[in-house]
């Protein structure tokens, strides 16, 4: 096999100096004040104040409350989207049932819907059910997406071999079984990378917790909106809190980063 030459490293190092490049001013900004920012030339190592900014970030809003109220929202719901998107997968992947392409298709045909189609008839939904400004109206909706299900149902065609499940079932194993002890650490490398993109995406959202939440049970996101809502924008507090609330999705990261790399390696593999 040949060697990767300079051109290739090359590429990769600007690749990912690139890609570190926002945090890394979002840190610069934040570890100074706002007045670097009309500096003609900008300092390029970082100051001395990040830990008085994250301080101030604390003082200004609940950023404590924020952090756990988004570490619930997140963590509950991609532990509920991987479990049933991966059960969902194996369904349609595996099992015989009246109406499973017709299904699939109407799963899939979903995503088109734009998302904002929806904010006003759920908004309603919660109301009626008295969820609305509680984080269950923000966990609930998103239990299961049909992204998830689309990709853990397409990995677990070729993941999970058929001898295996009937191998299972002569040994006397349940449907259930099966899935638990069969399907699912097959099918690990991609419920690792869809854990890792629900738990950021449901970090990162905005709109619908900024619909359906109270002011003074915010998520992260609008915590990060309230920092920057006066007249004056001291852009070292807001990009402190926007760094702080990125360690939690880069602690997620480090600890799925494995099996996210072994998923796309079998999948470079298998192509």
């Amino acid at each position: 096999m040949d060697r990767p030459g300079f051109l290739v490293y090359g590429l990769l190092i600007a690749f990912v100096l690139g890609s570190l490049f926002p945090f890394y001013w979002s840190f610069l900004v934040a570890s100074r004040d706002s007045g670097m920012l009309t500096e003609e030339i900008p300092p390029l190592l970082p100051g001395g104040n990040f830990f008085a900014n994250a301080a101030r970030v604390f003082d200004t809003v609940p950023f404590w409350k924020s952090l756990g109220n988004s570490f619930i929202v997140a963590s509950t719901v991609t532990l509920t989207t991987v479990l049933f998107s991966a059960l969902a997968g194996f369904a349609f992947a595996k099992l015989r049932f009246r109406g499973r392409k017709p299904l699939f298709v109407f799963i899939v045909l979903t995503l088109a819907v734009p998302v904002q189609l929806g904010v006003i008839p759920l908004y309603m939904a919660m109301s009626e059910l008295g969820w609305a400004g509680g984080l269950q109206a923000v966990i609930v909706p998103n239990l299961v997406t049909a992204f998830g299900v689309f990709w853990m149902r397409q990995y677990t065609v070729g993941a999970v071999p058929y001898e295996l499940i009937e191998a299972a079932r002569v040994d006397g194993c349940s449907m259930i079984r099966i899935f638990w002890h069969v399907c699912l650490p097959a099918v690990r490398p991609a419920a690792a990378i869809l854990a890792m993109f629900t738990f950021m995406t449901s970090w990162n959202d905005f709109l619908w917790p900024l619909v359906v939440l109270d002011a003074d049970n915010p998520t992260v996101q609008l915590a990060l909106e309230q920092l920057q809502s006066g007249f004056y924008i001291d852009y070292s507090l807001v990009l402190a809190g926007t760094t702080l609330a990125t360690i939690p999705i880069l602690i997620v990261f480090l600890v799925l980063g494995r099996q996210i790399v072994a998923g796309i390696m079998q999948g470079a593999v298998k192509g």
